[in-house]
């Protein structure tokens, strides 16, 4: 298995952070051919996301996830900014993992997908993420 860590800047707002040029640059580096893609977001308030973005979709998702999970005072976990006990939620609904196809050295994506970092945790604006291949 060929596996590195990367460091994604989110920022001070939520946002939905497309990770398809830095999967691409893995697996070149990795020399994959065909195998399984494995993302692990190590953090406890982000999560992962296979959608379209550039089109409003990536606005959508975390306009849908205000309406699920607002950012107000009902959450029993209140350290942090206000609301953040919604953070901690996130990734019930948006896993911290996904496994993509690799076939002849490239994620096997939908010709509109692209894999996505979602981050709502407005007080930690550095990220890590675990990228692995795991050759067939």
């Amino acid at each position: 298995m060929y596996s590195t860590e990367i460091e994604v800047q989110t920022g001070s707002q939520a946002v939905v952070r497309d990770l398809t040029g830095e999967v691409r640059r893995f697996l070149s580096e990795a020399g994959a051919r065909d195998g399984l893609l494995h993302v692990w977001v190590p953090h406890a308030t982000a999560g992962l996301a296979v959608i379209e973005t550039g089109s409003g979709s990536d606005d959508d998702l975390l306009a849908a996830l205000d309406d699920l999970l607002p950012r107000d005072e009902r959450w029993r976990h209140r350290h942090g900014s206000h609301g953040h006990g919604r953070d901690h939620v996130l990734p019930a609904f948006l896993p911290p993992y996904a496994t993509v196809p690799v076939l002849d050295g490239s994620a096997a994506l939908g010709t509109w997908q692209s894999l996505c970092l979602v981050d709502t945790n407005i007080d930690n604006p550095t990220r890590r993420v675990r990228l692995s291949y795991l050759p067939g």
